[in-house]
């Protein structure tokens, strides 16, 4: 039976402003507050919460649908087989715990591997980033346009400080390069909402060293949509499967990023 993706597209909107109504409710309550790898590496009750909702219901949904999260409570898979929802529920833990706003749920949907449905919500300004594969992307209801030839020196660049301050694991002075050359650098906390910014345009691109698959599944096809990149930093397709570094961009900066900057020197 064929996949009708109008209804996957229906029913995903649905979890999703069903789970931001559930994490703006969560506001005047105490968080339950743990680390996992180490003190910034935030996860708190709500986290959870949101997953196992959105695996209870994708699994009610539909039997043979597989889901992936960070926090661990879906499905094990070692390959994108099938239909694969790959789900952060709160991307942006700490500006959550911290600011209350600032933080998204992620949610990409890929049948074999392709990405179909991409969807990246900014809980507190409701807004809503989504996309069709093949039928654009949205903010809400306006379509957002493709993107436009950009030059690095006129570019603004998602970029964390960490990886322009002296590190040994980071080759911080290529950063550092990028950022002397770029026209401004900005660092938000959420790799997703860094994503949507990517894809309409407020960032020309972002540059991370390490990534989940749940930290960008949505984002990159709604970048692809409009026209962007998305890759490691090596230039090669993320494999949605393992971490990895990140590099999405317009097409124009990204590829004068890569060759200039990048290339043979990582």
């Amino acid at each position: 039976m064929a996949i009708q993706w109008n209804e996957v597209d229906e029913f995903a909107k649905k979890l999703i402003y069903e789970a931001g109504s559930t994490i703006r409710k969560s506001f005047s309550s105490s968080l339950n507050i743990e680390t996992k790898s180490d003190a910034n590496d935030l996860v708190t009750n709500m986290d959870k919460e949101i997953e196992q909702y959105f695996v209870k219901q994708v699994h009610q949904f539909d039997s043979s649908h597989k889901i992936i999260g960070e926090e661990g409570y879906g499905d094990t898979l070692s390959s994108l087989e099938g239909v694969v929802w790959i789900v952060d529920p709160i991307d942006g833990t700490m500006n959550f715990v911290h600011q209350q706003r600032n933080f998204a749920i992620s949610v990409g949907i890929y049948h074999n591997g392709t990405g179909m449905l991409g969807y990246i919500y900014d809980v507190v300004a409701d807004e809503l980033y989504h996309a069709h594969s093949g039928k654009g992307a949205y903010l809400n209801d306006t379509p957002i346009p493709p993107l436009k030839p950009a030059r690095l020196s006129e570019a603004i660049l998602a970029i964390n400080a960490t990886w322009v301050t002296q590190h040994s694991r980071v080759p911080y002075e290529v950063f550092g390069a990028l950022v002397h050359k770029a026209r401004g650098t900005r660092s938000y906390g959420s790799a997703a909402l860094e994503l949507a910014y990517v894809a309409c345009g407020r960032l020309d691109g972002y540059l991370t060293m390490r990534l989940s698959p749940w930290d960008i599944a949505g984002g990159k096809i709604i970048i692809e949509e409009v026209g962007g990149v998305v890759t490691n930093l090596y230039n090669q397709p993320h494999t949605l499967i393992e971490k990895d570094s990140l590099f999405a961009g317009n097409p124009s900066v990204h590829e004068e990023i890569y060759t200039e900057y990048l290339k043979g020197k990582l």
